[in-house]
This record gives structure tokens, sequence and C-alpha cells, in this order.
């Protein structure tokens, strides 16, 4: 297993993710047995890192892997979990959650404590002072209760920043979505750039775009096939290793072969080169260009109702590449209703000046289809 050093603690480099373990059903039901097993293969091989959180397999898995863990000797792993900001009628129960969280998960601190997936949704509550959500955790950390403070986001580089300016100088690391497909998608390169400036080091969720990036079609094989011989997982996290400020990869494992190939390639490294990673750019670019637009934003200059139409379409992209995504949802919830697809006039006068010639109009009816009448 490859290690990384953070702060004088040496962490596996790849760490066991808890939203998707082994289920006996729905998604609520936990296979203890077989995680148990995973776990204990885990130990064996190197791994020590565990992140859970609050919300993950509908409340239960900060009690089964806390159950888990507490068999081990509690100096051989860390265990990681979340504020639970993504749900706004929490806000206001910081202190209450973090003691059940304690309780759940049977520890008596968490080695690293993140405030959960700050959007656009959220940041406000975030920031604001009346919640004392960060001031709250400052605390708990003063009292040896959370080693390391962190934030995981979804937010845009923008809203990510805001955050950081309140609040970075308290913040120890970031966990965003990062791969190789979202390096220009969700502009997750310009959010590892924002954090080398706040110094911040990466941690890594949805490295395979939860399993999307684990398969590719014949003709990408065949590209990759001819620079290195690499399974399709192997090639997303072998990219990640090309990212220097990755200390953490948390990959959502939910059955033991997963377990066992991910453990196989973290026993080395080896990045992907610049040559390489134009390559898988490329690609990227060709799987999730169902609307070849470039941004060039005549089309908003253009619009009666004042739609941001490249951000708008840039959603849709991404809805036709994973569909029914939660991202999506989220950030229209944090918009204003008027700006929503649904304002759409179809006047087409955006149509009229796009270079690409895109049937905007269309393609934001469409987006309405596919997200707001869900």
């Amino acid at each position: 297993m490859l290690y990384k050093n953070f702060k004088g603690l040496s962490l596996s480099a790849l760490g066991l993710g808890c939203m998707r373990l082994p289920v006996t059903g729905n998604n609520s039901a936990i296979d203890e047995e077989m995680t148990a097993q995973m776990v204990e293969y885990a130990m064996q091989n190197g791994i020590n890192y565990y992140d859970t959180a609050w919300g993950y397999h509908g409340g239960n898995s900060e009690t089964v892997i806390g159950r888990i863990l507490n068999k081990y000797d509690r100096k051989n792993y860390y265990i990681a979990t979340k504020f639970p900001g993504y749900d706004l009628s929490n806000m206001e129960n910081a202190p209450e959650i973090f003691e059940k969280q304690l309780q759940k998960t049977g520890m008596e601190y968490f080695d690293f404590y993140l405030i959960h997936n700050v959007s656009e949704k959220n940041i406000n509550q975030y920031l604001d002072p009346k919640y004392n959500i960060v001031p709250y955790l400052l605390e708990q950390k003063k009292a040896g209760r959370i080693k390391h403070l962190g934030f995981s986001a979804h937010a845009k580089t923008s809203e990510m920043e805001r955050f950081l300016r309140a609040y970075g100088e308290h913040m120890e690391f970031c966990q965003i979505q990062l791969n190789w497909m979202d390096w220009d998608l969700q502009d997750a390169k310009g959010k590892v750039e924002l954090l080398r400036r706040y110094g911040l080091p990466v941690w890594v969720m949805e490295p395979l775009r939860g399993g999307r990036l684990a398969t590719l079609s014949d003709k990408y094989l065949k590209q990759l096939s001819q620079l290195r011989s690499e399974s399709v997982p192997a090639w997303g996290f072998r990219f990640l290793q090309s990212v220097p400020d990755v200390v953490v990869t948390l990959s959502g494992m939910s059955n033991m072969e997963q377990l066992k190939e991910n453990i196989e390639i973290f026993k080395t490294e080896k990045p992907t080169t610049e040559s390489e990673n134009r390559v898988l750019f490329d690609i990227a670019r060709e799987m999730s260009a169902a609307v070849p637009c470039t941004a060039c934003r005549y089309c908003t200059e253009y619009c009666p109702m004042g739609l941001d139409i490249p951000d708008l379409i840039n959603m849709y992209n991404q809805e036709v590449f994973t569909p029914g995504g939660f991202l999506i949802k989220m950030q229209l919830g944090a918009m204003d209703k008027e700006k929503h697809p649904s304002s759409c006039i179809g006047c087409r006068a955006c149509e009229k000046v796009c270079p690409q010639l895109i049937k905007i109009p269309d393609v934001l009816r469409d987006l309405c289809e596919k997200t707001e009448k869900k």
C-alpha cells in the first residue's frame, strides 16, 4: 500500500469510502458480515482510512462501520465523518448531531471531521454566524474530540472560495469530486488550483464517478491500450497519482473483488504522463459533449430572461453523461426560479448568434424534462 504524509501521519493513499457498502436488500440494509470481511482484508493490506457520514446508507453507515472498527486497535486506523449540512434542517443542531455521531460510532474522538457538501444550496447557512457551526466544531477540535477539521465541496469554484475566505485559516484539507472526466466538466482543475493557493491538500471523492468511469467503449479502450496496459479503473487512479496535491483517494467499494483490485493498483505509483492526460481529456470531452457549447457567452447577451445559458448547457451535458445525478438538482435548487431552464420563452434570439448552431431552446426544454419534472 502506498502512503502519504499528512502532518506527521502516514495515511493510506487508498481510503475505504463507506457510502457504497454491500447491502442485503435496500440501500439501508448493510450486509454487516460482508462489510466486516472487507474491513479485515483492508486492514491486512494496509488501508487505514475509513470515511463515513451521517446520511450514508440511510443513517446506518456510521453505526456499522463504527461497530466493526471498534474491534481493532484504535492506533491502527483513522475514521472520518461529516456534519450533514446538505440538509438545511440540521443547521441548528450541530452539537446534538456531533454527540450522536460519537455515540453511533462508539468513538471518543474523530480523526477527521468534515463540514459536509459545501454548495450553493447551503453556503449562506454555513457562513451565517447564528448557526455557529464552524466555531462549535473548532471548540471540539480544541477539546481533542476532532483531530483534523476540513470540508467537502460540490460547489462551484467561486462558492468554494467564498467559504475559504471566511474559514480557510481553520481548514486543514478539502474533499472534492476529482477524476479525469471532471477535470474540465466540473472544473476540478480550478478547484485544485484554488486549494493549492490556500495550502490545502486534496482528498478525492468519486474517483471513478460512481462507477461511470470503470468501463469504457472499445473505441476508447483501444486508444488507451496503445499508451500502456492498465485496467479502466486503474487509469482513473493513475490519473489521480499525477495530481501532486492528492493525499487520500476514497473509493466506495461494494464487494471484495473491487477492494482487491483497488488495493493491487495502490501497491505502486505509476502516475499518468502529460501526454496520457491529454488523451484522457480528449476522451472526456468527446464522451461528455452531448451539446458542443464552448461558453463563448454570445447567447447570454441576447437572452431577454437573463439566463446563464452556458451553465445550463453544462448541467445538461452532465445529466446526459450521468443521468439522475443529485448535483444538478442541487444546483437548480440553489438558483432563483426565474433563472431555471423553464424560464426560457423560446424566442430563439440566443440561437441566432450561437457559433455552434445549437438549438438552445430545445436543449433547455429537454433539461427541464430530465430534471425539473422528475
